[in-house]
């Protein structure tokens, strides 16, 4: 008669188990393997960052120590070049302001030693030329302006020349031929309205009055029209106070204003 075995009972996990735990372990390590590949040093990104941006890595030879605070250094270095900059900007700027001062003050002085040249040839020539009592010459920051009365150039209210005025308007073309410099022409009228179909108010009667001395001047001479500016002030302007005839007679003018060479 044959013994029967007793079946053996395996206490513990079954065997699928330990494969199965195996693998969710390599799983894991996986997962800390890239976590910990992921996990950035702030510190050291920043400092090779710096460097790059101030390319320190360009300049000088590369120390085989590691720097053990390298933000602390870069700071330091900015701190210097920094207050290098200062310094050497501050000097720039006062010894720029220096050199313009200076060419600035050299500059006026050659414009004002101009204007006064250019304001006694005006004088001598209006001496000359007989116009003394007709046209007067005085100077300004912006040049030499030649005054003329209405009662020389027009009637009043209009805009055309006068036979009277046409010789002294030759005569100043004669001047301004001898000399480049620009001429800016200013009507200027008194305070008194004027409304016509030709002139609704001074404004037009002004500027038709400075227009009609440069076509003038233009037309008896070879000066080319592209150095005449044509202004209109109307009664902006006044020498003297509208409160009377003589003052209204001083206050009807044109101004001929010859520009400082630029």
């Amino acid at each position: 008669m044959k013994l029967r075995r007793k079946k053996r009972i395996d206490k513990g996990a079954p065997k699928w188990m330990v494969t199965y735990a195996d693998l969710v372990t390599l799983i894991l390590v996986f997962f800390v393997l890239l976590f910990s590949m992921s996990q950035i040093d702030i510190v050291k990104f920043q400092a090779i960052a710096e460097s790059f941006r101030n390319r320190m890595i360009f300049e000088g030879n590369p120390s085989p120590r590691p720097m053990d605070n390298p933000t602390e250094n870069i700071e330091i270095q900015e701190e210097k070049e920094g207050s290098d900059d200062l310094k050497n900007n501050g000097s720039e700027t006062d010894s720029s302001e220096e050199t313009n001062k200076e060419t600035n003050s050299v500059e006026q002085d050659d414009q004002q030693d101009s204007l006064d040249e250019l304001l006694r040839e005006v004088e001598q020539f209006l001496k000359d030329n007989q116009l003394n009592n007709v046209i007067s010459a005085n100077r300004t920051d912006q040049g030499v302006v030649l005054i003329l009365q209405e009662k020389v150039l027009f009637e009043s209210g209009e805009a055309d020349i006068v036979e009277i005025g046409k010789p002294f308007l030759e005569k100043v073309g004669m001047l301004l031929s001898n000399i480049p410099n620009q001429v800016r022409v200013e009507g200027h009228t008194d305070n008194r309205p004027i409304s016509n179909y030709r002139f609704p108010s001074n404004w037009e009667l002004s500027g038709s009055r400075a227009s009609s001395v440069i076509r003038y001047i233009i037309d008896s001479t070879d000066i080319e029209d592209n150095r005449f500016i044509a202004v209109g002030y109307g009664d902006t302007q006044p020498l003297v106070e509208n409160n009377s005839a003589e003052n209204w007679s001083k206050n009807r003018r044109v101004e001929m204003v010859i520009l400082e060479l630029e």
